[in-house]
């Protein structure tokens, strides 16, 4: 038997296994996730976690999913952070260097303090391309903001209020509609979807029993 471990989840007590993640020991409690419970990896951003832990006056931050609970702990979960988002029109916008400004002002009350880049659970460097969102380097933020999940969790612990997450999706899409260069086999191969070349193959798939096409999942052609 695992040593049990009391918690608190809104404010009421629980004792769970101590082995358990954050949101195994909500689900131990009885919670029945319907709705904020997504991958379980730690790739969704579903589960954001607000906590203290016993004898500190920190309050801190996690997805509860990579999380593991401490005895004594007090937590409450926030699926859905409450981040300003500005409305744009992606095919008049420009790439320039004042149009992130515009869009979010708040990016210049930013103090480089590095909190956002410390909280991220995917080890993103948020600070560095909410600087390049200042400077209007669109290449870099998207590099940088790639892994992104949009969890929340920078927001919620930068002194600027800048909301990062969706400074760098609005980044991402005028990098990707007005900046990056277009792939060349993406149009050769919509052209051949136009002339249904492939049009026999997906008749084929449309035919195929499940078990058919597990079996053609399994064997395919994996990309190195």
């Amino acid at each position: 038997m695992a040593k049990l471990a009391t918690i608190y989840i809104m404010g009421k007590e629980y004792k769970v296994p101590s082995t358990l993640t954050i949101l195994q020991a909500i689900e131990a409690s009885g919670f029945l996730f319907i709705r904020g419970c997504g991958c379980r990896g730690g790739f969704c951003g579903a589960c954001s976690t607000v906590y203290r832990t016993k004898d500190s006056y920190k309050l801190k931050v996690a997805l509860a999913c990579q999380t593991k609970i401490e005895d004594g702990m007090f937590l409450a979960q926030i699926p859905f952070y409450p981040g300003n988002k500005a409305t744009h029109n992606l095919s008049q916008i420009k790439p320039t260097t004042e149009t992130l400004c515009a869009l979010y002002p708040e990016i210049m009350r930013c103090i480089s303090c590095g909190s956002c880049t410390k909280v991220c659970p995917q080890d993103i460097k948020v600070m560095d391309y909410v600087n390049a969102a200042i400077r209007g380097d669109y290449k870099k933020i998207a590099e940088l903001s790639f892994d992104c999940i949009m969890c929340g969790l920078c927001a919620t612990r930068c002194p600027a209020e800048i909301v990062q997450y969706n400074v760098a999706l609005v980044a991402r899409r005028i990098y990707g509609a007005h900046v990056m260069k277009k792939a060349q086999h993406v149009d050769k191969r919509l052209d051949q979807m136009k002339e249904n070349q492939f049009a026999s193959e997906i008749e084929e798939l449309m035919k195929s029993s499940v078990d058919q096409l597990k079996e053609r999942y399994t064997k395919r052609d994996m990309e190195k």
